[in-house]
This record gives C-alpha cells, sequence and structure tokens, in this order.
C-alpha cells in the first residue's frame, strides 16, 4: 500500500524558520500533483501549498511570500519550506499526494498522518 510520511514539525519561535518534508512509499508508479494542507484546533483543513508535476505551484494568500513548496520527482517526495512563522501558523501539517499505484489506474488521493507545528509568540 501507498504511505506518505512527514517529518520536520516541532516547536519555533515566533519568527523562526522549520522545513518540512513527506517521503513516499509502497507501491507506486507515478504521482500526479502533491501538496500541503494544514489544521488548525476548531478549524477545518486548510490548502497551504500545491505543486503539479511540472513544478507550477499555488499558495494560500496567508502564506505567500513566506512559505516555499518543492518536489523531487526521483524521489517522490515534497517540502516546504517556513519561515517568518507566526503563531497563527500552528496547526498539524498533512502531506498530500495523487498517485497512481499502477500503469493505467487511475489516480488516487492520499494522505500523510500529519506532523506538529507550533509556533511560540
Amino acid at each position: 500500500q501507498v504511505q506518505l510520511v512527514e517529518f520536520g514539525g516541532g516547536l519555533v519561535q515566533a519568527g523562526g524558520s522549520l522545513r518540512l518534508s513527506c517521503a513516499t512509499s509502497g507501491s507506486i508508479f507515478s504521482i500526479n500533483a502533491m501538496g500541503w494542507y494544514r489544521q488548525a484546533p476548531g478549524k477545518l483543513r486548510e490548502l497551504v501549498a500545491t505543486i503539479t508535476k511540472r513544478g507550477t505551484t499555488n499558495y494560500a494568500d496567508s502564506v505567500k511570500g513566506r512559505f516555499t513548496i518543492s518536489r523531487d520527482n526521483a524521489k517522490n517526495a515534497v517540502y516546504l519550506q517556513m519561515n517568518s512563522l507566526k503563531p497563527e501558523d500552528t496547526a498539524v501539517y498533512y502531506c498530500n499526494a495523487g498517485v497512481q499505484v499502477r500503469a493505467g489506474t487511475i489516480f488516487g488521493d492520499y494522505w500523510g498522518q500529519g506532523t506538529q507545528v507550533t509556533v511560540s509568540s
């Protein structure tokens, strides 16, 4: 089965930086778009950033200019560089990928287990 695992979460002071990584494993033939989402207590899960297979990116307005998403297609990995962190960035961050497990099959949506990011004031 396909698995996505996030790394790099933790506690950081406001203004600091963190780099999140998402590693994929299992039966993976191809990966289409990848992205990062987050969910804070009492709020809905929201999009943070996405990146297409060709490298086109999309960001939530709240993180533009501060976060950078990137990917390594050879490793089937996606990263999120977070700079100038604010307390309102505190949330569980989830990795997402559209995965084709076998040639000729439909792409499915897969999620990681999440990693906690806490920004102190």
